[in-house]
């Protein structure tokens, strides 16, 4: 194992961090202020794949996609656009980045997270339910609901972060947990790549939080 992710760390090198991939027009309000798009409707983030589990994480994950892969197929959705049928492992394609501040470079962000390779491979290693061995190393499926697990434990584990993320979502500090996410996902309003969806975040999370706390008391 050790040797794989060696190996996909050496890869890592040529890879960035993921940038948006989706972008909405905006339109002005009378005093020339920012409204919310016009022509769509920023609160319909694709369901989970994952059935159960807290509803203050899933509507955190939820958030997350809004602003990393608010697509049709956020599950199969590579860095730029392209979608990519198999799943049975990360895709691990770098594709060329033709803007912003990693321009030059490539990247291996992938699926409903945006994972790159070596972050998937490292959370995968600790956090991934399912493993298949393969003689001397293991193998970690992307499929959707492999995602999910994958970021849902990640999340859920206070050690990971230092904090504990459900608690503070509880308490309504969701700018804190952007915060401190940012980091890994840097279009959530902190980090350096904000996009046209990073203002609404806080919007979103409270939408889809009134529809996941509904559901979990069905």
């Amino acid at each position: 194992m050790a040797n794989r992710l060696a190996g996909w760390k050496l890869l890592g090198l040529f890879g960035a961090i993921a940038l948006p991939i989706w972008w909405v027009n905006f339109r002005s309000d009378e005093r020339g202020g920012r409204q919310l798009p016009r022509s769509q409707n920023i609160y319909k983030t694709q369901p989970l794949v994952m059935k159960g589990g807290d509803p203050y994480i899933r509507a955190l994950m939820r958030t997350i996609t809004a602003s990393e892969a608010n697509v049709a197929q956020p599950y199969h959705v590579l860095y730029g656009g392209k979608y990519v049928a198999d799943l049975s492992d990360h895709p691990n394609r770098c594709v060329p980045i033709v803007t912003g501040p990693n321009i030059g470079q490539c990247s291996t962000a992938a699926g409903r997270y945006q994972f790159l390779n070596i972050t998937w491979y490292e959370k995968a290693e600790r956090y991934h339910p399912n493993p298949s061995n393969l003689l001397w190393w293991q193998s970690y499926s992307f499929e959707p609901k492999y995602q999910d697990a994958v970021v849902y434990a990640w999340l859920s584990d206070p050690q990971a972060w230092g904090v504990d993320i459900s608690q503070r979502l509880r308490e309504g500090e969701l700018e804190e947990v952007l915060r401190l996410l940012s980091g890994t996902w840097t279009s959530l309003g902190y980090g350096i790549e904000s996009n046209s969806m990073s203002p609404y975040l806080s919007q979103i999370y409270k939408r889809v939080l009134r529809e996941e706390l509904k559901s979990s008391q069905v």
